[in-house]
């Protein structure tokens, strides 16, 4: 019943228990799960991932399976004591040497994790945080060309928007502004341009495919987009990585959403430590039956 209302007060109410009751079995349940995890069992791709507690700055980091979307386990916290936890008891050191690809954003802190954690794995920046600072980028531009540009007035949502979802009369109004000479229209063709980049490519073809678009994006002479350029070139070998391998966070970021709609329900967790049972008796597909049935 839990794990189809994914609420822990309305499970209380119907099964006439108290809310401690439910939330005692879903540790239990976490804990006897946990301990039955296949120590042996190999995931060759990872992602690691963060997510905010509370409107403030605390955070956690989730380790997953890329293949199967499993969380692996959750830890307060996104600085290197934090990662150092999180990689020594989410896996063996065996199964750490058998991770192929390991997938971040460019946080300091996962960029350790990928080099002392699994240094036989490709570390790979997800597409998606990429996109996000181009993104960031573009909208930079806006504010600061809109000074002088009156029809780039109201325009943030057009330039951020995938082109699919734009209402009719969003399109038209972004059509007569897209192919001016603005700046902002020119920073989101290179915006557009990396976007369009079709990964799984050769090592000699990512090489060629970034080098392109790169050369692009500086001759475009746009301040906000060459500052991209130098932090892209600072982490040039994991957006390579990437662009070779095809490796992403798109289903971390799709369980991201999903632990969203567990803080919505759960109307917020006070304790990281219950956010953390929470996720992992709803994504670390565990066996948390009493009598194990293998």
């Amino acid at each position: 019943m839990l794990q189809s209302t994914k609420n822990q007060t309305k499970t209380a109410k119907l099964l006439r228990l108290s809310f401690d009751q439910v939330h005692r079995v879903m540790h239990r349940s976490v804990e006897r799960g946990m301990q039955r995890r296949d120590n042996t069992e190999v995931y060759e791709h990872l992602s690691i991932d963060e997510k905010s507690v509370h409107k403030g700055h605390e955070y956690i980091s989730i380790l997953s399976d890329e293949a199967s979307g499993i969380v692996l386990d959750v830890v307060e916290g996104r600085d290197k004591k934090s990662v150092d936890k999180l990689c020594e008891i989410a896996l063996t050191p065996k199964q750490r040497d058998g991770v192929k690809t390991f997938c971040s954003d460019m946080w300091d802190a996962y960029i350790y994790a990928a080099k002392q954690y699994f240094p036989n794995a490709l570390h790979c920046h997800d597409n998606f945080h990429l996109v996000g600072y181009l993104n960031k980028a573009v909208d930079k531009v806006r504010r600061r060309e809109v000074k002088r540009q009156e029809s780039l007035k109201n325009t943030k949502y057009l330039f951020l928007k995938d082109q699919s979802n734009l209402t009719e009369k969003q399109r038209i109004k972004f059509e007569a502004i897209k192919d001016c000479n603005y700046e902002t229209s020119r920073a989101w063709r290179v915006k557009e341009n990396f976007r369009d980049i079709q990964f799984r490519q050769t090592v000699q073809e990512a090489f060629i495919i970034y080098s392109n678009w790169k050369w692009d994006a500086v001759r475009a002479q746009i301040k906000e987009i060459l500052s991209v350029v130098e932090m892209f070139d600072r982490h040039e070998r994991g957006i390579l990585n990437a662009i070779h391998t095809g490796s992403n966070n798109a289903r971390a970021e799709r369980i991201n959403g999903s632990i969203q709609e567990l803080k919505s329900i759960g109307r917020g967790y006070r304790k990281t430590a219950n956010f953390r049972i929470a996720i992992l008796f709803f994504h670390g597909y565990l066996n948390m039956l009493p009598q194990n049935s293998q």
